[in-house]
């Protein structure tokens, strides 16, 4: 049986934000009643930011919650999104008066219970925007679906939309650069391994000795083929190039970079995949002007990364170079 720390299984995410509040608790409160994760200190006179979705993808949202960054974290069960009622508490929370710009992943229980969460708080004249993270590249192209998944662009867009609304931005202005962020980024991913949820014996699917699963999703869905298993560097380029081809970078482009780990990727993994991106992204001609590596965005316990490339300018850098100070992301 596959063994996790936990006591029990369906208790797992609430004792994990208990945890995650108790450790820092100059950063965050965790309110369990209301299923909500806010700013020890709540920020007054800016634009709310809230997010949220299902757990099982630590340390996004929770992790995210503090200056810099989100005002608000609802957190679903693990791989759930969370309910209309929850996402409305958690806005009602996030707003100081200049409304809240609400962050939401491409699911479709993400998608319909914040929509109906921001009626009910234009109910209680709070002014809501939605910025849609539909980043990932394994999707593109499904018609009949929802779309592009979102994955861990988010992180990119919750960063950036939270130094515009630290420095100021009003409720337009942080949403339309958020979408702008949001549309101009995209993700590919790999497993080695699936994830495995707590009590379950088994993971989300087996792999063949010498096989990897490329373009799997952040809920252990399976990806859109296999590829051999292969050195770092070839398993690498076939995250970069495809991204590069999607964004249309080119020789002289810059970009923010970044190396997400799926939740069971040790740090030397991440340090060498990283390697690999620099140098892929080099022999291209694309600089990285910024990169982060570590695990943000991840699927339980899958052994796997995920490679995230968003073009740099001049008015995207200084917003990433802002002061953040939360749990997961502090310079």
């Amino acid at each position: 049986m596959h063994r996790h720390i936990v006591n029990r299984p369906e208790h797992a995410a609430e004792e994990a934000l208990e945890g995650l509040a108790l450790t820092h608790p100059q950063l965050l409160a965790y309110d369990r009643a209301a299923g909500i994760v806010t700013r020890a200190q709540r920020a007054r006179e800016k634009v709310g930011l809230v997010s949220g979705g299902g757990s099982g993808h630590e340390p996004l949202h929770a992790g995210f919650v503090g200056a810099g960054m989100l005002d608000v974290a609802v957190p679903g069960a693990l791989f759930a999104s969370p309910t209309a009622l929850q996402v409305h508490t958690g806005t009602v929370a996030a707003d100081s008066g200049r409304g809240v710009i609400q962050i939401v992943k491409n699911y479709t229980g993400d998608v319909l219970n914040f929509q109906i969460a921001g009626e009910l708080a234009e109910d209680d004249a709070i002014k809501t925007e939605v910025v849609l993270v539909d980043d990932d590249l394994a999707t593109d192209g499904e018609d009949d679906g929802p779309g592009r998944r979102g994955t861990a662009a988010v992180l990119a867009v919750e960063k950036i939309c939270g130094a515009a609304a630290e420095a100021g931005a009003d409720l337009v202005d942080v949403a339309d650069l958020g979408r702008r962020v949001a549309s101009s980024a995209r993700t590919l991913s790999l497993a080695l391994t699936a994830g495995t949820h707590p009590g379950a014996e088994e993971p989300a699917f087996v792999l063949p000795d010498g096989e990897v699963e490329l373009g799997v999703g952040i809920h252990g869905e399976r990806g859109r083929g296999r590829i051999p298993f292969a050195d770092a560097d070839t398993l690498i380029a076939q995250l970069v190039d495809p991204v590069v081809a999607a964004l249309g970078l080119h020789p002289g482009s810059a970009v923010i970079a970044i190396v997400n780990g799926l939740g069971g990727t040790s740090p030397l993994d991440l340090s060498v995949a990283a390697r690999s991106v620099h140098h892929r992204l080099g022999d291209l001609g694309v600089t990285i002007e910024r990169s982060l590596v570590g695990s943000y965005v991840t699927s339980l316990d899958m052994h796997g990364i995920s490679v995230t490339l968003l073009p740099a300018d001049a008015d995207l850098l200084p917003l990433w170079d802002a002061p953040v100070r939360t749990p997961a992301l502090t310079w």
